[in-house]
């Protein structure tokens, strides 16, 4: 079809010229024109742009007036001696100057020139005291581990290279009628450029973000153009008259342009700041993001055509996928590659779908209203196909089910109202047979369209962003874990099947990725010696040790127990509480044989009543509660009376495990109970200035800090937020926590400093009643933050502990650490030999200790990846940790030795763990916590309602909505490690 075609002007500015006195304004204009031509000769065409020469000398003066502000000493607070910042200003001074001089064609030796002034000025800005005004993350300054044994790993990192030459042109796009759907959006710009690339676009390849942005490797031949696009659904078999048209307005119009002179600039540590990766990351998901079997979320693909596929049951099945992410690292830039696993629903009729979730046979049987809210919760925003229109298969987005059954619908059609059952009858001779059922409303509230199930199936390539139940979550589990060596192949599999050096949106923009895996320097750390109640100091292997006895054993008089499995037999019972009180004995505990009053039974929905008659016949040290296996809401309901109401700590157990009476079960049973009560399970060694560096010679805190949000599609419930410090110095083994809600999806902890308190002064202070030692030094383990949260969190969170100490005592300033603990990235590690003993664990997987600190690791700044624990299923997960302030200068062997032993520490097992125990705590501390709001089991404590799939985003009302707080907890429980 022909093209309408329009070019429109930019206009810019909102002053009315003709309003002003035309004297006034000839001179405001030929001041302005003066002062436009001094800035440096760019002609109006380019926007801002600055070409590479010329931007070179300007950064290279501005560097110069840059670096002489960073030679004040560490000692000056902000106050600069005059001629200090007499030669600043000159400095400043000829930079801007040379703005204005420079012409267009200024040569690439100045530009080269500026480099090298520029860089003087960015190594001396790393030495900023931390009382200073612009915040700045810690710098690595060439220091890397240097202890432990060296050797080489391959990483699933895919070196790329890209030209500097290459000149991007940034393009906003508005699409009218506006869609919220990417997919659609995708489809109308690829249906753009596949019809006007040649006559209209220059023959330029561009790429798009499925929303606003557009870029090009060129500039196209207009700044603002009008395109008419119809969009055809896709060939069904229907033939052309039954498919749908749809028309799109599309006006593109240019932004601004850009290089890769900056990237360049700072993987080279020439510059700090760090420039957008977004453009390259769009340019590599353009292709993948073309393929209409590929389905993305995130930065990640899912295909049913990568096999093996997995049924997890109940209607859903796991794809395989691949992620993908531009990476800066010390060795240039990398392209992130892991194999992922997502759940989605089965490509099923609904029918099959509604048999499959409820698990039994339900054809021609009525379905009772607790099933229909089930199905209904599942199936509220799932896109459906009709099957009863031949080939035409439309697709419907369902809304609910029908509150009336199939036979009981009816609706107007040409002013005489009709069944549903009649309609399908004599429209299509299909004679619905589950009459009893509801059917799908589809459309909108104001004109609904009904569709019995029987004639509908799911679309494929739908996503299940709710939680898996648990037998699912262990199919799951068991489908997409793979050993080291398999993940290893997948990857080298993926790369090749994607092939990056074939992409031609790749080729467009200059980018070039290697087919190789990177080789990277790690060291692995010796570990700690340990100590138990029985050896003073022992060595654990490979990352784990049997507990002889506990180091302190703590003491359980009055204990008591309740059983809430109302069959499970009285005298298996009697049993398993012997042999837990024997166990606990024999670890070096003060246990109690019997307990003071006799075995309990109450009804799971009577456990306040049952709890609180219990505690008034006794005052008990410990609840033993014995629980079936689906017990609902009863184990929230449990914990949040204990620790918010009564002020009793509590073990659950499980009653299959009861029965089975394990010695394994037992013990871990009895370390959980020790920690519970105060005592303390393992300690480090007694050469604690070798295994706790640097916060063994000052009294030391140690912090750890997460925020835990709600499940997808709840928007309302708060999020919590976890704090956790260490109560005792200088063996660091026991934490307090203090938990918060606050409002929902907030990443950032609102409660550290609230006025004269908060919850790092409230820690402060029970550190101090229990050792008598003002902390020295703070050492804070943040997780759960993304890098593009970095600046924020250390903005809002670094200050607020410095109010809090500040509230704490005036002049109290203790040197900070602040350090980010990331799980959930994509980087691997693998042996060089899968097979060698003396480079993998049992599984295959790299040694516990092994630590990586640069080649993959940021290009300047401090930051280390920690392989702290021994794998047992799977491919082991390295834990990222970035340092964002670190006053107390840590080297990297000091600090990765630190986080290293302290994971030897972990209460609730004996192995050492994969992320540094505060923050484990904090995250356990948080989903405890969450309870207290809603006593649901973790599969629907953060998901009170099911949400449509293509729901809206909450909007402000929902995030400013008043929190309710938090249950207070009981004295004589916050301050023991009643969450573990």
């Amino acid at each position: 079809m022909p093209k309408k075609r329009k070019t429109k002007r930019v206009v810019t500015g909102t002053v009315d010229k003709s309003r002003e006195d035309p004297k006034k304004q000839v001179q405001q204009d030929s001041l302005k024109n003066k002062a436009e031509s001094s800035k440096g000769v760019a002609p109006a065409s380019t926007s801002g742009f600055i070409p590479t020469e010329q931007r070179q000398q300007q950064d290279s003066l501005k560097n110069k007036a840059e670096s002489s502000k960073a030679v004040a000493p560490a000692s000056t607070s902000g106050s600069i001696p005059t001629e200090q910042r007499q030669q600043q200003d000159s400095l400043k001074n000829k930079a801007e100057s040379s703005k204005a001089v420079a012409p267009a064609s200024t040569s690439t030796e100045q530009r080269q020139r500026q480099d090298s002034l520029q860089n003087e000025a960015e190594s001396s800005k790393a030495v900023a005291p931390a009382s200073g005004n612009k915040t700045m993350f810690c710098l690595r300054n060439g220091k890397y581990c240097s202890i432990g044994y060296e050797c080489e790993l391959k990483a699933n990192h895919f070196l790329a290279t890209f030209s500097t030459d290459k000149v991007f042109y940034q393009y906003n796009v508005s699409i009218t009628p506006e869609v919220s759907s990417r997919s659609v959006n995708r489809s109308v710009i690829r249906q753009l450029v596949r019809i006007h690339r040649v006559s209209d676009l220059g023959n330029r390849l561009p790429v798009y973000d499925g929303r606003k942005i557009l870029y090009t490797a060129g500039e196209l031949p207009f700044k603002s153009e009008e395109f008419i696009i119809t969009l055809v659904d896709e060939d069904d078999g229907a033939g052309a008259a039954a498919r749908r048209e749809r028309i799109f307005k599309v006006v593109i119009t240019f932004a601004v342009k850009t290089d890769l002179y900056q990237l360049e600039r700072f993987l080279t540590r020439k510059q700090r700041d760090a420039p957008q990766l977004q453009i390259l990351d769009i340019v590599m998901r353009q292709l993948p993001n073309e393929n209409i079997r590929y389905y993305p979320s995130g930065r990640s693909f899912y295909s049913p055509l990568f096999l093996p596929r997995t049924s997890l049951g109940g209607g859903f099945e796991s794809y395989k996928g691949f992620y993908q992410s531009m990476r800066p690292t010390e060795k240039g830039l990398s392209l992130n590659i892991d194999i992922t696993s997502k759940a989605f629903f089965e490509a099923v009729p609904v029918v099959e779908f509604v048999r499959r979730l409820l698990g039994r046979n339900v054809q021609r049987t009525k379905l009772t209203d607790r099933e229909i809210a089930t199905v209904n919760k599942s199936l509220k925003g799932v896109k459906v196909e009709v099957t009863h229109r031949g080939n035409d298969r439309r697709k419907y987005r369902i809304l609910a089910l029908t509150e009336k059954a199939t036979r009981d619908l009816s609706f107007s059609m040409e002013g005489t109202m009709k069944t549903v059952v009649q309609y399908f009858l004599d429209a299509y001779n299909i004679p619905i047979q589950l009459l009893g059922w509801p059917c799908l409303q589809v459309g909108n509230q104001q004109r609904p369209i009904y569709l019995p199930m029987e004639v509908c199936r799911i679309v494929e390539g739908q996503r299940y962003s709710k939680k898996l139940n648990l037998e699912q979550l262990k199919t799951f589990s068991n489908a997409t874990s793979q050993c080291p060596e398999a993940r290893q192949r997948a990857i080298m599999e993926t790369v090749r099947r994607n092939e990056y050096n074939l992409d031609p949106y790749a080729t467009e923009f200059g980018i070039q990725i290697t087919e190789t895996l990177t080789t990277v320097k790690a060291h692995v750390l010796p570990p700690p010696m340990l100590k138990d109640g029985r050896r003073p100091n022992f060595e654990p292997g490979m990352g784990e040790w049997k507990q002889q006895q506990m180091v302190i054993g703590g003491r359980v008089k009055n204990w008591a127990c309740i059983s809430f499995a109302q069959d499970a037999e009285e005298y298996g019972i009697h049993e398993f509480c012997y042999e837990l009180a024997s166990a606990c004995r024999n670890s070096g505990m003060e246990f109690d044989t019997k307990p003071v009053i006799q075995l309990k039974y109450a009804k799971p929905n009577q456990v306040e009543e049952a709890l609180n008659a219990l505690y008034s016949d006794a005052k008990l040290d410990l609840l033993i509660a014995i629980l079936p296996e689906n017990n609902g809401s009863l184990y929230g309901n449990l914990k949040r009376i204990c620790e918010t109401q009564i002020g009793l700590v509590s073990q659950c157990c499980l009653v299959k495990y009861v029965f089975k009476r394990s010695r394994a079960y037992l013990a871990n049973v009895a370390l959980k109970i020790n920690v519970k009560v105060g005592g303390t399970n393992t300690e480090l060694g007694d050469n604690l200035p070798k295994f706790l560096p640097v916060v063994g010679d000052e009294a030391t805190i140690i912090f750890g800090a997460d925020v835990t949000h709600p499940q997808p599609g709840d928007v309302s419930s708060p999020s919590i937020a976890a704090v956790v410090a260490s109560q005792n110095w200088p063996n660091i083994t026991k934490y307090a926590a203090r938990v918060s809600a606050q409002a929902h999806r907030k990443e950032l902890i609102e409660n550290l400093q609230i006025g004269s308190g908060g919850m790092i002064k409230e820690l402060i202070q029970s550190f101090y009643t229990a050792t008598k030692k003002k902390p020295e030094r703070i050492i804070f383990y943040r997780d759960g933050v993304s890098e593009g949260q970095f600046l924020q969190v250390l903005e809002h969170e670094y200050i607020a502990i410095r109010n809090a100490c500040a509230s704490f005592h005036l002049d109290y300033r203790p040197k900070i650490t602040f350090v980010i603990v990331q799980k959930r990235h994509h980087t691997r590690l693998f042996a060089n030999n899968h097979l060698g003993i003396e480079s993998v664990d049992g599984k295959g997987n790299i040694l516990p200790g092994t630590v990586v600190d640069s080649d993959i690791c940021h290009p300047f700044e401090f930051d280390f990846y920690l392989c702290s624990h021994a794998g047992i299923k799977g491919t082991s997960r390295p834990t990222h940790y970035h340092v964002l302030v670190d006053e107390n200068n840590f080297s990297p062997n000091d600090l990765q030795t630190l986080t290293y032993n302290l994971c030897y520490t972990y209460a609730r097992c004996t192995r050492s763990v994969s992320i540094v125990p505060p923050a484990y705590y904090a995250h356990l501390a948080a989903s405890r916590a969450r309870f207290y709001l809603n006593p649901m089991t973790s599969e629907n404590a953060s998901q009170p309602r099911a949400a449509a799939a293509n729901e809206a985003p909450n909007t402000s009302e929902d995030r400013d909505r008043a929190v309710t707080p938090l249950p207070a907890i009981k004295e004589n429980v916050k301050n023991v490690m009643f969450y573990c």
